[in-house]
């Protein structure tokens, strides 16, 4: 258990991290830059180019940017030959990496030589040794990254005091809303509790829930919130109460809902997302999607990421911008962190950490950022017009960048949609039973997640039942 909040259960992740920041403070003390390029040679017949391939997924605009890419590092590099490869989803990654994570198929001809991955995808890989680790290469390009990279990026991708992939994005989940049905400043004229700043810093569970009220007009037929009853859903709240998702930061058995921290935090939020008048109804998600009659101007408010922004932006006359995740007692947000990996079945590992390099540059992650779904673990992108793209909606994007400071990152699980799989039924009684028994619904949502956290004390044994004479 966590003991002071969020600041207290970060910590310990950090400190289970140190010699990974103290290794990349260091690796660049010779002063060194790294050369994409391979160094020229010296025969007179030119090298036959080693071909590696790099793997992405992405929407269209997404993938574009990568080839345009992988088209400028082959104009200049020598001897190396970039093949682009796309997946239309994560899922469809995720389903190759299954395959190749498969001990009786054990092909792993579809895995790239780099390629994408989700921090979520990282104990599958390492338990199939499908990625190499980066600190050893990144030390011999005399490459710092401990500095434009936030800590828990970095912390993210590494286990065994080793950085297993390059963080790439980091996006935090916050809250999307709709301008015209939430006008901050008209709530404050009206006495309602609502946010003061205009930076959009953070605002309080009371001031969120007065928003949903604000937005909820009958004669109009809109609705003020929607949450997705899933742990992920639900994480941001149960952290920010002082809660924990987990028994256990590290190796997991249980969850943890039924801790009286946790069921307080839950018990506190639902007394907005239960609300039946303020929130989408069955027989409404039954016809859309909570994006969807957010798009349509009827929902108020709706928790999203950042690859939200380019499908909202395509949205006539549609006008929204981006809040911080709501305070119970703490800030917290949880997020997707994506990160870039290498192959150790790579033809050449050292051209592929050239490429790695160049790919995680300013210039190349400013590139993807301008697409407007990447919300980019580099620092100094993260704060630069490539990103905050001020033009453009929403006005607000810092509060993408500022939100990572709140981010609690959970411990490696083996495959997370099967723990949510398990609990769905569960948590969906939480918001949906007239009335719902909370702390009978949180010890059985704890007990559902042995069966995925810890098989073996969950399964009955072979002797239960058996009589002893």
């Amino acid at each position: 258990m966590r003991h002071g909040g969020i600041s207290a259960g970060r910590h310990r992740v950090a400190v289970g991290g140190l010699a990974i920041l103290l290794a990349l403070g260091l690796a660049a003390c010779d002063g060194t830059t790294p050369d994409p390029s391979p160094s020229p040679t010296t025969s007179t017949k030119p090298p036959k180019p080693t071909t590696l391939t790099f793997g992405v997924w992405g929407a269209k605009e997404e993938v574009a940017a990568y080839e345009d890419l992988v088209e400028t590092y082959n104009a200049e590099a020598e001897a190396t030959e970039i093949e682009l490869v796309n997946w239309p989803s994560h899922d469809a990654f995720a389903a190759a990496l299954r395959r190749a994570s498969d001990p009786e198929a054990g092909d792993t001809s579809e895995i790239p030589d780099l390629y994408l991955a989700s921090r979520g995808d990282l104990a599958e890989l390492r338990a199939a040794g499908l990625n190499k680790p980066l600190l050893e290469l990144l030390d011999e390009r005399g490459v710092d990254y401990s500095d434009d990279y936030a800590r828990d990026a970095l912390l993210a991708f590494s286990a065994d005091n080793e950085l297993q992939c390059m963080p790439y994005g980091i996006s935090p989940m916050v809250i999307y809303y709709n301008t015209d049905l939430i006008d901050f400043e008209r709530m404050r004229q009206q006495g309602l509790p609502a946010p003061e700043d205009d930076l959009h810093e953070e605002w309080t569970f009371e001031q969120f829930t007065a928003a949903a009220q604000f937005a909820t007009r009958p004669r109009r037929d809109t609705r003020g919130v929607h949450i997705d009853p899933t742990l992920r859903g639900l994480a941001p709240f149960i952290y920010s109460g002082g809660g924990e998702l987990f028994d256990d930061d590290d190796n997991p058995t249980s969850l943890a809902l039924s801790e009286d921290d946790s069921r307080d935090a839950l018990t506190r939020t639902l007394e907005l997302l239960r609300d039946a008048s303020l929130t989408l109804t069955d027989e409404q998600l039954t016809q859309a999607t909570a994006v969807e009659w957010f798009k349509r101007g009827k929902l108020g408010m709706v928790a999203g990421f950042r690859e939200l922004t380019p499908e909202l932006r395509r949205v006539e006359g549609l006008d929204f911008d981006v809040m911080p995740m709501p305070i119970l007692d703490d800030a917290a947000t949880v997020g997707d962190i994506t990160g870039l990996c290498v192959s150790p079945d790579a033809p050449s590992i050292a051209k592929a950490a050239d490429f790695l390099v160049y790919a995680v540059s300013q210039e190349s992650v400013a590139r993807v950022a301008a697409e407007g779904y990447l919300a980019p673990a580099s620092l100094p992108v993260s704060v630069s017009e490539d990103f905050l793209q001020s033009t453009q909606l929403p006005l607000h994007a810092g509060v993408f960048t500022r939100s990572v400071r709140s981010m609690v990152v959970p411990p490696l699980l083996d495959d997370w949609p099967v723990l949510e799989r398990a609990v769905a039924s569960s948590l969906r009684s939480l918001l949906t039973l007239t009335l719902p028994d909370v702390e009978a619904l949180t010890t059985q949502i704890d007990e559902e997640s042995r069966v995925v956290l810890d098989p073996e004390l969950a399964s009955p044994s072979p002797t239960d039942g058996e009589s002893s004479g």
